[in-house]
């Protein structure tokens, strides 16, 4: 008899892209409506970063390279000598030490947090999470002034501790780095908690158990059996809480004042009162290389840790 494998394979390649351009076909509308609703907005934002600014704010459509050079320097308006950009050279190290504090405080709350879930009885982890999940029913404006109720000279925590006779004097919580970490902290909590939980779900417990067997220690067994095994979760909700943390502008402004800015509240500021529309945008712009710079870290951690597991 002929052999017809050869026919077969055409007929099922021919199968397959006809299959493939008709899912092309379905995602289209919504592959056009990511294109304009989140690369049209980026192309804009980058188009500015090369103009002129306008006296009363917008932009003059003529070619520039001054946003992107304000980013790190400023021109002296005696001599017009550029000099650093301390002010945004400060903004920028206080973003990224707010959010590595964030993260890490995240992690050292959310790991705990995530092991009690995961070691409860399976019929009662979804109760567990179900709290976690609460603070966001709840407007992210509304979570900020609950953590300022909590810490203001007034509040909570300062009252709490002048009745107990701890303090004499209300501890000056408000408008620093502390109030802003405290605040990112709680809003972004559950996104450190989840996956820690997802990772801890899935870890074979008898391996810590034959790990206690062996005689090894409680820090012994989290350093060499756990945290290896739930390193995934670990790293994936490390860039959950540091990428927001990063472009954050409703807590800094409201726990902060209005004096310790971070970046999304420079940005904002530059799109506002200063009136300098290419800076504002040549700044977002440098915002997304650090998100970028952040995920592409997380993402060759991902493929060396997979080889390495291969192997």
């Amino acid at each position: 008899m002929p052999d017809d494998s050869p026919s077969l394979s055409k007929y099922e390649l021919a199968a397959r892209k006809q299959q493939t351009r008709r899912n092309l076909l379905l995602c289209s509308p919504a592959l056009i409506v990511l294109l304009l609703a989140a690369s049209g907005p980026l192309l804009v934002m980058l188009f500015y970063s090369f103009l002129k600014s306008g006296n009363y704010g917008g932009v003059i459509y003529e070619f520039s390279l001054d946003g992107w050079l304000n980013v790190f320097l400023v021109r002296d308006i005696f001599d017009d000598v550029l000099k650093v950009a301390d002010a945004h050279l400060s903004v920028f190290w206080r973003s990224i030490k707010l959010s590595a504090m964030t993260t890490f405080t995240c992690l050292v709350i959310g790991f705990p947090t995530a092991y009690f879930i995961a070691t409860r009885p399976r019929e009662s982890r979804n109760f567990w999470l179900f709290l976690i999940t609460i603070p966001f029913w709840t407007n992210l404006l509304i979570r900020t002034f609950a953590i300022l109720e909590l810490i203001r000279n007034n509040g909570i925590v300062n009252n709490l501790l002048t009745d107990l006779h701890i303090i004499e004097q209300p501890i000056q919580m408000m408008y620093t780095d502390f109030a802003i970490m405290i605040g990112m902290t709680y809003v972004y909590l559950p996104l450190m908690i989840l996956p820690l939980y997802a990772s801890m779900e899935k870890l074979d417990f008898r391996l810590v158990e034959a790990a206690y067997d062996l005689y090894a220690t409680r820090i012994r067994v989290l350093r060499k059996v756990i945290i290896p095994l739930i390193k995934p979760g670990i790293v994936a909700g490390s860039i959950l809480v540091f990428i927001p943390s990063l472009g954050a502008f409703v807590t800094p402004r409201v726990l902060g004042g209005g004096k310790n800015l971070m970046l999304g509240n420079l940005i904002e500021l530059q799109f506002g009162q200063g009136r300098n529309w290419p800076l504002g945008a040549a700044l977002s712009i440098t915002l997304l290389f650090i998100v970028m710079a952040t995920l592409l870290l997380y993402v060759r951690y991902s493929q060396k840790g997979g080889v390495q597991h291969e192997q």
